[in-house]
C-alpha cells in the first residue's frame, strides 16, 4: 500500500498527517479508528486532486487514493463480518488525567438513525454530579442522528440522606425527556454491580467506572467545566462489543 506523502502544500500535508495515523492504527489492529482516518484522509486527498494541474502529480494522487480506498474497503468488510459473527471487541484504556473522552467522543460512532432504545445499567446514578452525568448522556441520545424513543435506567437507590434528591432528580430528567418525546423507564436494584450500556442496534459498552469517569473540575470557571472533552478523567477501561441480538437488561 502507498505510504503517505503528498507534497508540501497545506492540503497535502494535512492528508499525509491523517493517513500516517491511519497506517499506524491499521498496524496496531485498531481497525475502527483506522477506517475513520482512512476515510478522512481520502477526502482530503480528493480535495488536493481537484486543485492539482500537473498531470504526473494527478496520476500519482489517483494511485494513492485508489490504494487507500482499497484498504479502507477491506477493513470495512472485515468489521462488518466481525459484527455478523458477533465477535467484535474493541478496548479503550483511558489513562489517569487523560482528556478527549467526552460521551460524544466515546459513543458517537455507534449512534445512528437505527438507535431507538437504550439500556443503561449503572449502580451509581445517585449524587448531584452523577445525575448531571446521566443528564448529559441523555442529551447526547436525543440529538441527531439518533431517534431514541425509550431509555431504560437500572441503578441502585441511595439509602442515605441523598435518597430524596436522587429520586427527584431522576424524575425531573424523566419529565424533561418526556417533553422531547422520549420515555425514561426507571428501575432500582439493591444488588446491581455491573456497568453496561446497550443500544438496540447491537452495540454494548462496558465502562469500568460507568458514566462517572470524569474528575471534579478545578473550579466553576476552569476549562473542562462545560466541555467534557477538556475534563481530565480517572483511569478506566472501556470495552465495546457488538452482538447480533442485544438482550434487554
Amino acid at each position: 500500500m502507498a505510504k503517505p506523502g503528498m507534497g508540501l502544500d497545506p492540503g497535502g500535508v494535512a492528508a499525509a498527517t491523517v493517513l500516517k495515523r491511519a497506517v499506524e492504527l491499521d498496524a496496531e489492529s485498531r481497525y475502527p479508528q483506522a477506517l475513520v482516518c482512512y476515510q478522512e484522509g481520502i477526502d482530503l486527498l480528493l480535495q488536493v486532486l481537484k486543485g492539482t494541474k500537473d498531470d504526473t502529480k494527478k496520476c500519482n494522487l489517483r494511485k494513492k487514493i485508489s490504494d487507500y480506498m482499497d484498504r479502507a474497503e477491506n477493513i470495512k468488510k472485515y468489521l462488518d463480518q466481525e459484527k455478523e459473527d458477533g465477535k467484535y471487541h474493541k478496548q479503550i484504556k483511558i489513562e489517569e488525567n487523560a482528556t478527549g473522552f467526552s460521551y460524544e467522543s466515546l459513543f458517537q460512532e455507534y449512534l445512528n438513525e437505527t438507535v431507538r432504545e437504550v439500556w443503561i445499567e449503572d449502580p451509581y446514578i445517585r449524587h448531584t454530579h452523577q445525575l448531571y452525568n446521566f443528564l448529559r448522556f441523555c442529551e447526547m441520545l436525543i440529538k441527531k442522528p439518533c431517534k431514541v424513543q425509550t431509555i431504560h435506567l437500572l441503578t441502585s437507590l441511595d439509602e442515605g440522606f441523598g435518597k430524596a434528591q436522587q429520586i427527584s432528580g431522576l424524575e425531573e430528567i424523566k419529565a424533561s425527556l418526556r417533553n422531547h418525546g422520549v420515555l425514561l423507564e426507571l428501575e432500582y436494584s439493591s444488588s446491581i454491580h455491573d456497568r453496561e450500556i446497550r443500544f438496540n442496534n447491537g452495540w454494548m459498552i462496558k465502562i469500568g467506572r460507568g458514566l462517572d469517569y470524569f474528575k471534579k473540575p478545578q473550579g466553576r470557571f476552569s476549562l473542562g467545566y462545560c466541555d467534557f472533552d477538556l475534563r481530565p478523567c480517572h483511569e478506566t477501561t472501556v470495552d465495546i462489543f457488538h452482538n447480533r441480538h442485544t438482550k434487554k437488561i
